[in-house]
């Protein structure tokens, strides 16, 4: 605890999964927290609960990440309540798997506008922001999968190599004002998106491991609060890979 006492952050798509677990972790560190979320305000409210049993400043916020207003209004609610913005996570996203042949234009322009343009519209938005305070750390949650594909999910795969392009172009503008910019890619982690599949779907992924095991948020929210720590300053346009080592 105190490693983030004073900062800020922007949690996107925050009160589920891998977004819950980095809002704590980031929160158990010391750091302030908006978390935004599209629409189960259930697990919102169970999450900003669970934010209360630390000693920080919270705030929700409801919005499509896939809406460029929602990002402005996202800014202005940090600016209000915090007075700044410190960390930015863009981890708001969602999924629509289908094989190639199978996938309709919609289903592949709502996964791309939530993951990536999403993300795009955040960054836009909270850059003003640390580039006048000369410092900020930016983490988007990409994906193995956006490293390696993966059939049936062309559309989630794409949005996440997308995601790795606008991190290291990102990171080269902004290095000048302080502002890192990084990726972390999470492999096989258990969670909602993963409730869905088979036990042979599951079985298949672990095998794919090379630690033998899935993995879970926490390893992943463990890998952000890094990132958005000053033990990583002099880290900037890379991605992490948080899989068991699948891609090795």
């Amino acid at each position: 605890m105190g490693a983030l006492t004073g900062k800020t952050a922007v949690v996107t798509g925050g009160t589920r999964g891998i977004g819950r677990a980095v809002a704590l972790e980031l929160a158990e560190r010391g750091a302030d927290i908006l978390l935004t979320y599209r629409g189960n305000a259930d697990a919102a409210e169970e999450c900003l609960k669970l934010l209360s049993a630390y000693n920080i400043r919270a705030l929700l916020l409801r919005g499509d990440a896939a809406n460029p207003e929602h990002s402005t209004e996202v800014a202005a609610a940090a600016k209000e309540k915090f007075g700044r913005v410190d960390i930015l996570v863009n981890n708001a996203g969602i999924t629509r798997d289908k094989l190639l042949l199978r996938m309709s234009p919609a289903d592949f322009d709502d996964v791309i506008r939530a993951n990536l343009s999403g993300a795009f519209y955040m960054t836009r938005a909270v850059a003003p922001f640390m580039t006048k305070q000369r410092a900020g750390r930016i983490v988007n949650i990409s994906s193995v999968a956006g490293l390696r594909g993966n059939p049936g999910q062309l559309n989630y795969a794409a949005s996440k190599a997308g995601l790795v392009g606008m991190t290291l172009s990102a990171a080269k503008e902004l290095a000048s004002r302080g502002i890192t910019v990084n990726a972390v890619a999470p492999g096989y982690i258990v969670t909602d998106m993963t409730d869905a599949l088979t036990d042979e779907q599951r079985a298949a992924m672990v095998e794919a491991v090379s630690l033998g095991r899935a993995g879970s948020p926490v390893d992943v929210a463990k890998a952000v609060a890094f990132l958005a720590s000053d033990d990583a300053a002099y880290i900037t346009g890379q991605v992490l890979c948080v899989d068991g080592g699948i891609v090795i």
